[in-house]
């Protein structure tokens, strides 16, 4: 098969992380892919070119490009492309607009990544609207996404399907050398008690909460240290904060970082206190390291972790119930490692690139109207 994947852009993040792994996963399985971002882009691009994955930069420079749209037309036709697949709502537009009227149409699918809160703007709202009505069929990340997006009448439940994320586990395997060496890497000490947090540095990340608890679980715990991979508009004031409450030399601000799965092995506990999320990659990164999660009841998280069983779930925005199961997690090393356990279990039985990647042939099958692929047993 031959496909399309198009993406706002490259750089790091989740959503592009997926696309990543999943375009090398496929190229490796045979199929002839190649991943247009509508952006100039750098992030992943090196990362799929040295895995033979073809990158297409369409450098859009302003609201509805139109020299995007003549790129997408050319290498879907100079490629044969039999299916494009459109990530989220301004790719999944253009990829309508530039098909139309093809001799040899590719067939549009799409995939939601996130409960769509880019969708309060009423254009883009519209764009997608008629959008969908010339995209096959439609992937929702997980079932919360899925109820978001059918259950508001965004997508017609008739097209609509739900794909959890996957991600290569093999890649975050646990083990002591890996711990060891991103210890090092970040300048933490080998007894230091280590609360992890990987995202963006943006209000929906909402890391001030685990800032604002350090002050009570340090006095608990003289040796804890925070450490937050990923950059952003909110760092400065999150340094500020740290500073004015006495808690500057626990935080350690890792930046943006193209080597998260050698630094996550650090963490003893896993911090995600989003205010929203989909079906959150740095989440199922850190369950395959077998780390003990402390994550927010939004979004996708639920659907990863099972509270008391593959980690911990407190309400968004409740910095008491956050504090208190940090607490709980820092104080009992045998609850950590059971729960790390659990969670690695987890996702190599549900969310690995190789059950995505057979889900997604499915889904392509089904969007061309054709029988699903057969595996073949070995």
């Amino acid at each position: 098969m031959r496909v399309m994947h198009i993406v706002d852009s490259l750089e790091r993040g989740g959503l592009e992380r997926v696309v990543t792994d999943l375009a090398i996963a496929q190229k490796r399985q045979g199929q002839d892919v190649c991943v247009l971002s509508l952006l100039d882009t750098e992030g992943l691009k090196s990362e799929l070119l040295a895995q033979g994955v073809e990158v297409v930069v369409a450098g859009k420079t302003r609201p509805f490009d139109l020299r995007v749209l003549r790129t997408i037309r050319r290498s879907a036709a100079e490629r044969q492309v039999e299916v494009v697949h459109a990530h989220n709502f301004v790719p999944n537009y253009y990829a309508a607009v530039a098909l139309c009227g093809m001799p040899r149409r590719p067939t549009l699918v799409g995939t939601c990544h996130d409960m769509g809160t880019r969708l309060s703007s009423r254009k883009l709202s519209l764009f997608y609207a008629w959008s969908l009505r010339r995209t096959a069929a439609v992937a929702m990340v997980g079932r919360q996404v899925h109820d978001r997006f059918v259950g508001g009448g965004i997508v017609p439940g008739a097209k609509a399907t739900t794909v959890l994320n996957g991600i290569p586990v093999e890649r975050f395997a646990p083990s002591a050398e890996r711990r060891t060496r991103a210890r090092a890497a970040l300048g933490l000490a080998p007894d230091a008690l280590v609360i992890g947090a990987v995202g963006r540095l943006v209000p929906l990340k909402n890391h001030r909460l685990l800032i604002e608890a350090l002050p009570t679980l340090a006095a608990l715990h003289p040796q804890l240290r925070l450490v937050l991979i990923g950059g952003g508009p909110l760092e400065q004031e999150l340094r500020d904060e740290a500073t004015r409450l006495g808690v500057a030399g626990r935080v350690v601000f890792a930046g943006l970082r193209p080597d998260v799965a050698e630094l996550t092995p650090a963490f003893d506990v896993f911090a995600m206190p989003s205010l929203t999320e989909g079906l959150s990659i740095a989440l199922l990164e850190a369950c395959a390291t077998g780390l003990a999660v402390v994550a927010t009841r939004v979004g996708g998280n639920p659907e990863i972790v099972s509270h008391g069983h593959t980690g911990l779930l407190v309400p968004a925005a409740d910095a008491g119930a956050l504090q208190q199961a940090l607490a709980e997690l820092l104080g009992q090393p045998a609850q950590r490692e059971r729960l790390g356990q659990a969670a690695a279990a987890w996702v190599r039985a549900h969310a690995s690139i190789d059950t995505l990647c057979r889900a997604y042939d499915d889904f392509y099958a089904r969007a061309r109207g054709r029988p699903a692929p057969q595996v073949l047993a070995a």
